[in-house]
């Protein structure tokens, strides 16, 4: 059926993409991919004909989408990880509407969830942070002044950043100054589930000279906040889940 799907692909290991995405990759007639973010494992050995969105402009994917369905073939644009976060999915999806294309959009495992996986970490703990922002740094895309990551770090929950390993030192000095200590201990996880994977762990005193050192300074996640604790030695804090003392409709 001629139609467009957004397909989350996973966040590098190939084996992350959901069944649903693997099925429609194997029936694509076309396939739109977000260039180096996407591993090629997951073209394998696909006879569709495949766009590589890194070099395109946003009119050029719309008109490739356009002329595929008006030939009755099954388009999958091929996102990173999950459509939900930094994905530019909403302007497509506002030109498929204006030109009246069918489309749907299928999620994908997001590398904050292989990132969390790799420090074998909850980003949620009782008692120490029931909250989790996911963000960005304001670079050469700007973002809403209230939402700076100096006032959203005046709730110290714990604190995806995404986009912003390039400007480490501005980020370090954002959270202190919205009120982590330096002491709170920071996570960077570069390429979450890929080969190369590499993880840095520090505190926010340390941890700018420890990614200069690195030499990361892209396609990484910064993990913040206090939870980050039970990774590393635990929190000594658990759920009311498991709490032999706590009652509920399965147990009493």
């Amino acid at each position: 059926m001629a139609k467009v799907y957004f397909v989350g692909a996973g966040p590098g290991d190939p084996e992350l993409i959901t069944l649903k995405g693997r099925r429609l990759l194997d029936k694509a007639d076309v396939i739109i991919y977000a260039g180096s973010l996407v591993n090629p494992a997951l073209l394998g050995d696909t006879t569709a004909r495949v766009y590589n969105s890194a070099s395109m402009t946003l009119e050029e994917i719309i008109e490739v989408m356009k002329g595929s369905v008006e030939r009755g073939e099954l388009v999958v644009r091929l996102h990173t990880g999950d459509t939900s976060f930094y994905s530019a999915l909403s302007e497509q999806i506002e030109q498929l509407r204006h030109h009246g294309i069918d489309f749907e959009v299928v999620p994908g495992v997001s590398s904050a969830s292989a990132a969390s996986a790799v420090l074998c970490q909850e980003l949620t703990v009782p008692e120490v942070s029931q909250t989790v922002i996911f963000t960005r740094l304001e670079g050469r895309t700007p973002v809403p002044e209230r939402e700076r990551l100096s006032r959203l770090s005046q709730h110290r929950t714990t604190m995806v950043i995404f986009l912003s390993v390039s400007m480490m030192e501005r980020v370090r000095e954002e959270l202190i100054a919205g009120g982590y200590p330096e002491e709170t201990p920071v996570a960077v996880v570069y390429r979450a589930s890929w080969p190369d994977e590499e993880v840095i762990r520090g505190s926010l005193g340390d941890i700018v000279e420890r990614v200069r050192e690195s030499g990361i300074k892209k396609t990484a996640l910064i993990i913040v906040g206090e939870a980050l604790r039970a990774s590393g030695g635990g929190t000594g804090r658990r759920s009311r889940l498991y709490e032999g003392s706590f009652s509920h409709e399965y147990r009493k």
